[in-house]
């Protein structure tokens, strides 16, 4: 019995060195295949990431692709409309919205993109710079060009002439009929001490400060703007001339008025300053200036002939029966009127008469001025009329 078990013990329980390293490599083996994924899932996390990376890339490309074709597309829709010079007015409302306003430049074919021109504007952060007003846009310019001149205030100007020797009444109707200014408002402002005090004078009324120029001013311009304009231009004027206004023995409010005499009485350049010096004359030695435009500005009315009542009618600038200057300025003189009283021509000349051609007849006494009055007045009294 003995001698059985242990032969049975020998052949089930003993392994040799060989079966037991077959046992643990085999138990290995079966170890590592358990508990152990990574030979088998890394393989794949490595695919997909490499998928994922390169769509990544080309979503990527295709966004910088897309955005150049945006860029591009916006550059194209801020370039000009007309490679020529095409001027169109455009009339930007008052509070309007960029939006607004660009809608209203593409439809007058000022430029190509009202949503381009508002992305743009927007960039800038310059809406609110934008100008009012009758504005004249040109359609070769680009988008930013445009912008810079809505900005500036591009208006469409409205020339106005006042010649040399209105009156203020007659330059305000001038300006009302170029529709720019209402009239009396015009008359109302030349009249107000605050506004007259404010642009430097002390005077009764703007009459004869209103400089006669050639002037641009926008449709909407306002009255106030309109008279600063001409009377700015007369201190301009009269800053060139100041040093020789300095050593004459008038004021500056006499030397305009005595301009404006000059200016009444003579439209050839080359007498104004002849005229001047009878002025001159006359006032050295106390002698009434009796001339007619003094008169006439005196009167309520006149119908275009000077009467001999009209020279005996009172008035404060009637010059044959008071002394020296009227008031004030009968009308605008121009700079060469200014000049011609600044600067008169050295004569002991005493009266003018006119010889009916828009020249004079100079006389240093009466009796020669009679002779000349007999000459050019009384004959043109002979002659025929119709």
């Amino acid at each position: 019995m003995m001698a059985e078990k242990e032969a049975g013990s020998t052949e089930i329980g003993f392994l040799d060195d060989r079966d037991l390293s077959e046992a643990a490599e085999a138990a290995a083996s079966s170890k590592d295949e358990i508990t152990d994924p990574k030979p088998s899932v890394l393989p794949i996390i490595r695919k997909w990431a490499v998928r994922l990376i390169s769509v990544a890339g080309i979503l990527f490309v295709l966004a910088l692709l897309a955005g150049f074709v945006a860029w591009l597309e916006f550059r194209v829709r801020l370039m000009p409309v007309s490679d020529k010079k095409n001027q169109i007015v455009v009339e930007i409302p008052s509070g309007a919205s960029v939006r607004q306003i660009g809608r209203l430049l593409q439809e007058k074919g000022v430029i190509r993109s009202a949503e381009a021109f508002r992305y743009y504007v927007t960039l800038k952060k310059t809406g609110g710079r934008i100008k009012a007003g009758e504005q004249v846009l040109d359609s070769s310019q680009n988008t930013p060009e445009v912008l810079a001149a809505l900005i500036k205030g591009s208006f469409k100007l409205y020339p106005v002439t006042v010649p040399e020797g209105l009156t203020m009444a007659q330059i305000a109707v001038l300006i009302h009929k170029a529709g720019l200014v209402d009239e009396q408002a015009f008359l109302d402002l030349g009249r107000d001490q605050a506004f007259i005090k404010a642009m430097g004078l002390q005077e009764d009324s703007l009459e004869g400060y209103l400089f006669p120029d050639t002037y641009n001013f926008i449709r909407n311009v306002t009255t106030k703007e309109v008279v600063k304009a001409m009377v700015e231009r007369f201190w301009q004027v009269w800053e060139k001339y100041r040093p020789l206004a300095e050593i004459q023995k008038l004021t500056r409010h006499e030397i305009v008025t005595l301009a404006s005499l000059v200016e009444k009485e003579t439209g050839a350049a080359a007498e104004r300053p002849l005229v001047a010096s009878v002025f001159h004359n006359r006032l050295a030695k106390g002698m009434k200036l009796e001339t007619d435009p003094t008169v006439i500005y005196g009167l309520k009315s006149f119908d275009g002939n000077l009467t001999k009542k009209d020279l005996q009618t009172p008035s404060p600038y009637n010059t044959y029966l008071i002394p020296g200057l009227p008031p004030g300025p009968i009308c605008s003189p121009g700079e060469a009127s200014l000049k011609a009283v600044l600067e008169p021509a050295k004569s002991d000349y005493l009266f003018f008469v006119s010889r009916n051609d828009g020249t004079h007849q100079f006389s240093r006494t009466l009796a020669e001025h009679n002779k000349a009055v007999d000459q050019y007045q009384k004959s043109l009294k002979k002659k025929p009329t119709g």
